[in-house]
């Protein structure tokens, strides 16, 4: 189970980090060039979705399994975002949101359908944090971020995710951001609750990756930098692996 290993990564002190690949931005002509990339210095998870796809993620999970071996979550924008090509799914719930859509009615939509997949499923916390710019999350499920100087907001609301039984906590600036999740927010979610934590967002140096972990990061996730330059995956994942 990928959850397991996580967890077991965790416990030993390990930081991981995930490649997130969005179907829509990325270049199907160039997917399997990418992912040879990726395999000359594999992360420890490949995430796949995006706030709107419409490019068909069927295709782009096919074309993952069939070149890498590592570990396949979906980190779907909504309901319609499922396919049994992958290998699991972060389940998200939008908690820093108020729009019942991504707090529940997904959820509910995609249950029976996951149900019968027998595809692993992650609970997962997703707070969206400010991060200067208005992102596509904020955008389509038309809720706000929690300001990035409202540690105590974004603590509370980690706390509150973990005693409704969430297994992950996701803490998101947004593809694009111009400035990450605080690194004094993510110590004080780290401190505050006791399950692993995903940080993601405008991770797009060495420097801000490695500010990430040090500040209690368990999972970092790398996406539009990673994409534009692809050389820059192994000098993220040496990072990690340095940390360690």
């Amino acid at each position: 189970m990928i959850y397991d290993q996580i967890l077991k990564k965790r416990l030993n002190g390990k930081k991981q980090i995930a490649v997130l690949i969005d179907p829509d931005k990325t270049d199907q002509s160039k997917l399997s060039g990418l992912l040879m990339s990726v395999n000359e210095t594999p992360p420890d998870l490949i995430f796949v979705g995006g706030s709107l796809i419409s490019a068909n993620i069927d295709i782009t999970l096919k074309v993952i399994k069939e070149i890498t071996n590592i570990p396949v979550l979906l980190f779907p924008g909504s309901s319609i975002q499922i396919s049994r090509f992958a290998d699991g799914i972060l389940f998200l719930s939008l908690l820093s949101g108020r729009n019942p859509e991504f707090l529940i009615s997904h959820h509910v939509s995609s249950a029976p359908l996951l149900k019968s997949s027998g595809m692993e499923v992650v609970s997962t916390g997703y707070i969206l944090i400010d991060g200067g710019t208005v992102s596509s999350v904020e955008y389509m499920s038309n809720t706000k971020p929690i300001p990035g100087t409202k540690t105590d907001l974004a603590t509370a609301t980690a706390i509150a995710g973990e005693m409704m039984g969430m297994k992950m906590l996701y803490l998101e600036a947004g593809s694009g951001a111009i400035t990450p999740v605080p690194k004094t927010m993510i110590t004080k979610v780290k401190e505050q609750t006791g399950i692993p934590l995903i940080v993601g967002g405008g991770l797009n140096s060495t420097e801000k990756i490695k500010a990430a972990c040090a500040a209690g990061a368990d999972i970092v996730v790398v996406g539009n930098a990673f994409e534009k330059d692809t050389h820059l995956l192994r000098s993220f994942v040496e990072t990690v692996r340095e940390y360690n």
